[in-house]
């Protein structure tokens, strides 16, 4: 059944008209259904119900704290919620209904649905507020899986993060949590093996968790995965897992053989990506200033050498622009150039986390050899320690350009044609007398 048809087309979500029993209530012995009455038909979505969550409804419904899929039941304007295990007395529960909730006409909500129901005892007050990290990418995490472990019961509350990572949820039981994030890739509302998260334990009478930074853990030790030569005095190695941006490692510590007589290379240290280029990259850049400003002086010198114009008709050049010079938008009332807007930026100042490992050596690395690198003691950032060990290769110089033919006879540009007359034919034959 459908409206007739004609008029304008419905664009509107679905919207939430009441639920049963209301939310923050206290209902001693409660054993029925949560209902949510909407003032359209809700859709059931692509996916089928089979109580694994992966129907379209499993994967917006969370009841907390359960280990289990809630059991659903759809009555086309009403949605019916209730445990998996049922409910338990004495117990604050969560029933969160996420955003994306649509309509048949495809009309998606955009903010959750929640009801905060006591089976018992005294009613939550406690709202837990921060904000979830990726540490990889060093940005706000969004749909970031939350989850709140109640100490020492162990009941785990769980929500999502908004579209810039924030989240505020509650009223929960007083009590000290364990909060964490998690980026859930799979968006199960589960925390999987090989999903990043981390923790903070947030104190009794607390709100304020503040920021989470969410890694990928591992308990087996880092691998090489490939090996490049950076410059001539660098090598860098892509390992399996983030490094630990703390790592410190010397030269006791770093293996470099070049093959096949297995030569050694001295190294210097061994040091994650961020904090190398934080202390060589000044270092080579000054390096290469002062190389191009030798080689501009001598080109100068001979230019000099070479010149032959009067020093007194020489013109100078003129000064090139001042590019440093900050634009009048960018200035304060003072004259200061502005600061970024570092709102949508983290506030607490951690180091980024990345899979490269930079390796620097004494001697500049010889070209078209095989190098046995191996590196012991290396810790990933979730604290696992291994041995790393590749091959690399480092590639042959290139070749010169051939010089050019100096033995080919140039264009002689002093002779000259002579025009002929006008009307002479040039292509006539002169006759025999």
């Amino acid at each position: 059944m459908a409206p007739p048809p004609g008029g304008p087309p419905d664009r509107a979500p679905p919207v939430l008209l009441g639920t049963t029993p209301e939310s923050v209530a206290v209902v001693e012995g409660f054993d029925g259904w949560v209902e949510f009455r909407f003032d359209e038909v809700i859709s059931e979505g692509g996916q089928p119900s089979f109580g694994l969550g992966t129907g379209g409804l499993e994967r917006l419904i969370t009841i907390s704290p359960d280990s289990g899929v809630p059991r659903i039941r759809w009555k086309r304007q009403r949605i019916e919620v209730r445990p998996k295990f049922g409910w338990a007395p004495n117990r604050t529960y969560r029933i969160e209904i996420a955003p994306e909730l649509a309509d048949l006409r495809g009309n998606r909500t955009r903010a959750p649905f929640v009801v905060t129901l006591a089976t018992g005892g005294a009613l939550p007050a406690t709202i837990l507020r921060g904000r979830a990290v990726d540490w990889g990418t060093m940005k706000f995490q969004p749909r970031a899986l939350i989850e709140a472990t109640l100490l020492p019961d162990s009941l785990v509350y769980r929500t999502v993060a908004d579209s810039a990572g924030r989240f505020a949820f509650g009223p929960l039981p007083a009590g000290e949590y364990l909060v964490g994030a998690a980026i859930d890739q799979n968006t199960n509302r589960r925390r999987d093996g090989r999903e990043a998260w981390d923790t903070v334990r947030v104190s009794a009478g607390t709100t304020e968790v503040g920021e989470i930074w969410a890694f990928a853990r591992d308990t087996t030790p880092p691998r090489a995965e490939s090996a490049t030569r950076a410059d001539s005095f660098g090598i860098a190695l892509t390992l399996t897992q983030p490094v630990d941006p703390a790592l410190r490692l010397g030269p006791d510590s770093v293996d470099i053989l070049v093959l096949p007589d297995s030569v050694r290379l001295p190294a210097i240290t061994a040091l994650p990506a961020a904090v190398h280029d934080s202390i060589y990259k000044p270092i080579d850049e000054a390096r290469r200033a002062a190389a191009a400003a030798q080689a501009k002086a001598r080109a100068d010198s001979l230019r000099a050498a070479n010149d032959s114009t009067p020093a007194d008709s020489a013109v100078a050049e003129a000064p090139p622009p001042d590019t440093t010079r900050a634009r009048p938008s960018q200035l304060r009332p003072g004259g200061t150039p502005t600061e970024a807007d570092t709102s949508d930026k983290p506030t607490q100042a951690r180091p980024p986390i990345s899979p490269r490992l930079m390796i620097r050596v004494q001697l500049p690395l010889p070209d078209s050899s095989r190098i046995v690198v191996r590196v012991r003691g290396v810790r990933a950032v979730g604290g696992a320690i291994g041995t790393v060990q590749t091959v690399l290769e480092t590639p042959a110089p290139p070749k010169p350009a051939a010089p050019a033919d100096s033995t080919t006879r140039a264009t002689d540009s002093t002779r000259t044609t002579v025009p002929p007359r006008p009307g002479a034919d040039s292509t006539a034959r002169r006759p025999r007398r």
